[in-house]
C-alpha cells in the first residue's frame, strides 16, 4: 500500500485539490505550527489500510494537541511508521471516487456517496475509462441520492462541474488510470461544497501483475497482449490487416473431422446437417473412401475447403488441426479444453493453429449458421436469410433462440458461436459485422468477455443496435479487495457499465434476447431518436400542432411523448403503464387539442381519455377503430411507440370466428404503413387461448407491415425500451 501522503501527491500533481498538510517521521511537529486550525492526525504504515478501523486518524486537533494525540498513537497502532498532520476540511457532501483494474474490462471507475456511507448505501456508478463528460454526468446522475448534489429542500447544491472535472482527471482520457500501475486507487471521502472539491482521504494499491502496467496506446496494448500470450486471437493478424470472416460463414467447401464408418457420432450428424444444408462437402477418415455417402479423404491437408469441422477427442485435436494448412477457419467442437481444467490442451491447440496458419473458431463450440452461406450447426433445415446476426458462447443457447427466432418470425444475416474463444473473440467478429452489409442488429450471449477492453471499443464504435445477454452475472459476487472500491465492484455491475456507455441494450433473459432483436429486425429503418427520460407536462399537451406523416423534425423525445399504449381492458391498461414505467418508457399523455377528436371516434364513452388509451375492439365498434385512433392522436403528437394490446381470448370465448382477430391485425398494418415514422408493437395477450394456427396468422398478417408481436406487456416493454435506447432500431 503506498502512503497516503504519497497517493495525494499524484492527485496533486494531477490537479486536484487535496488539505494543506505535512508529514512527520518523527516526534518534531514543528511544521505543524504553520497549518491552519482545527487538524486532523493520521498515522501511516504499511500495514494501516482503514485508518479509522484501526484508530489511526483523530479529527478537529488544535497545534498544541497534535504531539500528544501522536504519542497516544504511536503506542496504540500497530506499524505506524510515522504521520501525516493536514488541515481539517470544511463539512460538504462526502464522495467516493475509485479505480480498479478488473480482469476483463482493465480499468473501472467508480464514483458515489463516500465516507461511512459508501459500504453501507452502496449507492454509486461505474464507467470503463476513459469515460466521457458525458458519462460523468450520467454516473453522478444514476446516483439514488443524487439530489444532494443538485441541492434538496433549501440546501444548496455542490459544484457539480468540479466533481465532473475530478471524475475525468482520474478516468477520462489522458487521466491517472493512465499513469498508474493500478490495482486499486481510491479517494475517499471526497467533500464536495458549492465551492469546489478536495480529496480528504487517499489510498494507492499497486498491482504485482506483471502484466498490468500504466496504460499504453491500443496498438502498443495488442503486442503486449500477443507477446505475453494473453490473447491469442491477435497471433495470426498482421498489424493493420483486417480479418475477412466471410469465408467463415460463406465458406466454398466445409470439412468434417471425426465421422464415423460403423459408430454414429456428433461428425456424422453434422454430415447430415450439412448434407441437407448443400453446401460443398468432405468428409476427413484416415481409411475410408466415402462417409454416410460423402466423399472422404485421408487427413485435413488433403482438403481443398474454407471451413473445418473437428469433432474428435481433445487429446487428438492439436494433430488434426495442424494438417490445416490452407484451410482458413479450424472450428473445434470438442470439449475438455480449458473449461474442464485443461489449459494445457488449449494452449496447445492455439499453438497449433498457429503453425498451420489457421483461425481457430472455438474450441467447445457448435459452429456457424448462415442461411446465405448454407453454413449451419442445426437440424431441420435453414431458415431464410435475413439481416439479425448472433455471437454467443454456448451453442446450444444459440441453436434455441435460432429455433424458436425463427418460429417468431427472426431471419439470421449471420450466427456463429465462440465457445471458449481461445483464438477468434466475440470483439474480433463484432468488429468485422460491423461492416458487413447483411446484418443490421447484432445479438451477443456471453459468459466471459475474453477481451474485454477490446469488446467495449467493439460495441462503442458499432453503428447498428446490439443487445447483450450475459450469464453468470451474479454468480461470481463481490472481489475481496483491500479497498472499499475493490468490494463495491462486481462483475454485473460492469456489465451494465459497458452497456450504459456503449449504448448497447443488456436484458436478463433468453426470451427478452429474442424479442429485442424482433424489435431491431421489425423497426430497423424507422428512426426516432432515443428517449431521454423527459418528463411531459399537461401543460404542455396540444402545444406542439399537426406533423406531417409522423416526421418529428426538431421535436425534443420529451415532447414527443414517448409510447402510446392502446387497447381494450382498462384493467390491463393500468397494469400496462406500470410494466412501461419500470422500463424507463415514458407515455407522455394526449395533447388536449385531440380530446375532442378522439370523443367524435365514440371514446371515452365509460372511460377516460388518457394514456393509456381505452380502445374497444369487437364487432359494435369495428376494426378500423384503433387505425383512426392511432393517426388522429400522431397528428397532434408524434409518439415514437405505439403499442396496441388485444386480448386474444375474448374472441373466442363465445364461439367467435377468428376472422375479427384478423381483420384488427390488418387494420393494425394499415396503421403502421400510414405512420412510417412511427415504431407499431402489438400484444397479444392469452394468445394461448387462439386454437392452432390463429396466432400465426395474426403475425404473418402484421409482420408484413414491419409489426413485431409480443405475448406479454412485460416482453414488449424490454424491446420498446431498447428500440428508444436506441434511437432506431
Amino acid at each position: 500500500m503506498v502512503a497516503e501522503h504519497e497517493a495525494k501527491a499524484l492527485l496533486r500533481e494531477a490537479g486536484v485539490p487535496v488539505p494543506r498538510g505535512v508529514v512527520v517521521r518523527g516526534m518534531d511537529f514543528g511544521p505543524v505550527m504553520d497549518l491552519r486550525e482545527p487538524l486532523v492526525l493520521k498515522a501511516y504504515g504499511p500495514g494501516i489500510v482503514h485508518k479509522s478501523e484501526a484508530g489511526a486518524v483523530v479529527l478537529g486537533l488544535r497545534r498544541a494537541d497534535v504531539p500528544a494525540a501522536a504519542a497516544r498513537m504511536l503506542a496504540e497502532v500497530a506499524g505506524a511508521e510515522g504521520f501525516l498532520i493536514e488541515e481539517q476540511a470544511a463539512a460538504g457532501v462526502e464522495l467516493i471516487v475509485g479505480l480498479v483494474h478488473d480482469p476483463g474490462f482493465g480499468p473501472v471507475l467508480l464514483a458515489g456517496l463516500g465516507g461511512v456511507w459508501a459500504e453501507t448505501l452502496r449507492d454509486t456508478a461505474l464507467g470503463l475509462c476513459p469515460i466521457s463528460e458525458e458519462d460523468a454526468r450520467r454516473m453522478l446522475g444514476s446516483l439514488r441520492g443524487s439530489p444532494v448534489l443538485y441541492g434538496l429542500r433549501g440546501r444548496a447544491g455542490v459544484d457539480v462541474d468540479a466533481v465532473v472535472k475530478l471524475l475525468m482527471t482520474v478516468g477520462g482520457a489522458g487521466g491517472l488510470w493512465e499513469r498508474l500501475k493500478l490495482g486499486e486507487f481510491e479517494i475517499n471521502p471526497v467533500i464536495a461544497t458549492e465551492s469546489g472539491v478536495v480529496a480528504v482521504d487517499a489510498r494507492y494499491l499497486p498491482t504485482a501483475d506483471p502484466a498490468v502496467g500504466p496504460a499504453i496506446d491500443p496498438a502498443a496494448s495488442a503486442a503486449l497482449d500477443a507477446e505475453l500470450g494473453a490473447q491469442a486471437g491477435e497471433l495470426l493478424v498482421e498489424a493493420g490487416e483486417p480479418v475477412d470472416f466471410g469465408p467463415l460463414f460463406e465458406p466454398r467447401a466445409v470439412a468434417v473431422v471425426g465421422a464415423s464408418t460403423s459408430r454414429p457420432n456428433f461428425g456424422n450428424m453434422f454430415l447430415e446437417f450439412y448434407k441437407a444444408a448443400g453446401v460443398p462437402l468432405v468428409a476427413v477418415h484416415p481409411e475410408a473412401r466415402e462417409v454416410g455417402g460423402v466423399p472422404a479423404v485421408p487427413s485435413l491437408a488433403a482438403a481443398d475447403v474454407d471451413y473445418a469441422l473437428v469433432a474428435v477427442p481433445a487429446e487428438r485435436c492439436a494433430e488434426v488441426v495442424r494438417q490445416a494448412s490452407g484451410v482458413p477457419y479450424v472450428q473445434v467442437m470438442s470439449g475438455g479444453f480449458g473449461e474442464a481444467g485443461r489449459p494445457e490442451l488449449e494452449l496447445e491447440l492455439v499453438a497449433a493453429a498457429r503453425a498451420a496458419g489457421t483461425r481457430l473458431l472455438g474450441p467447445n463450440c457448435m459452429g456457424v449458421y448462415c442461411p446465405r452461406g448454407r453454413q449451419t450447426f442445426v437440424g431441420g433445415g435453414l431458415g431464410p436469410a435475413g439481416t439479425v446476426a448472433l455471437i454467443s458462447q454456448s451453442g446450444g443457447l444459440a441453436g434455441e433462440v435460432i429455433k424458436v427466432g425463427e418460429r417468431r418470425g427472426l431471419a439470421f444475416s449471420r450466427v456463429v458461436t465462440v465457445g471458449n474463444a481461445a483464438d477468434v473473440t466475440p470483439a474480433e467478429l463484432l468488429r468485422w459485422l460491423s461492416a458487413d452489409p447483411e446484418t443490421r442488429a447484432v445479438g451477443l450471449y456471453l459468459e466471459d468477455p475474453r477481451d474485454g477492453r477490446a469488446l467495449y471499443e467493439a460495441l462503442a464504435a458499432a453503428p447498428m443496435p446490439v443487445v447483450l445477454l450475459v450469464g453468470g452475472r451474479s454468480a461470481q459476487g463481490q472481489r475481496a479487495a483491500a479497498s472499499h472500491t475493490g468490494g463495491l465492484v462486481s462483475d454485473g455491475r460492469i456489465w451494465q457499465a459497458l452497456a450504459d456507455q456503449t449504448g448497447a441494450t443488456l436484458v436478463t433473459s433468453q426470451d427478452d434476447l429474442i424479442g429485442v432483436l424482433a424489435f431491431f429486425q421489425a423497426h430497423g429503418t424507422r428512426t426516432t431518436g432515443p428517449y431521454n427520460g423527459t418528463a411531459i407536462s399537461d401543460g404542455q399537451a396540444g402545444s406542439l400542432g399537426a406533423v406531417p406523416g409522423g416526421e418529428v423534425g426538431s421535436l425534443s423525445v420529451g415532447a414527443r411523448g414517448g409510447a402510446l399504449v392502446i387497447g381494450p381492458s382498462g384493467g390491463a391498461s393500468v397494469l400496462a403503464a406500470d410494466v412501461f414505467d419500470r422500463a424507463g418508457v415514458p407515455l407522455g399523455p394526449l395533447p388536449d387539442s385531440v380530446l375532442g377528436e378522439l370523443r367524435g371516434l365514440g371514446l371515452g364513452a365509460g372511460s377516460s381519455l388518457a394514456n393509456p388509451l381505452e380502445v374497444p375492439v369487437g364487432p359494435r365498434s369495428g376494426p378500423d377503430l384503433v387505425r383512426r385512433a392511432v393517426e388522429t392522436i400522431v397528428r397532434h403528437r408524434p409518439y415514437p411507440d405505439v403499442v396496441a394490446h388485444v386480448n386474444v381470448q375474448s374472441f373466442f370465448t363465445y364461439g367467435t370466428r377468428a376472422e375479427p382477430l384478423f381483420e384488427y391485425a390488418r387494420a393494425l398494418a394499415a396503421t403502421q404503413d400510414a405512420l412510417p415514422g412511427t415504431r407499431v408493437t402489438l400484444v397479444t395477450r392469452n394468445g394461448e387461448c387462439a386454437p392452432p394456427g390463429v396466432e400465426d396468422e395474426v403475425r404473418a398478417i402484421v409482420a408484413a407491415a414491419g409489426i413485431p408481436v409480443y405475448r406479454s406487456m412485460e416482453a414488449a416493454s424490454v424491446a420498446v425500451a431498447a428500440g428508444g435506447r436506441n434511437g432506431n432500431a
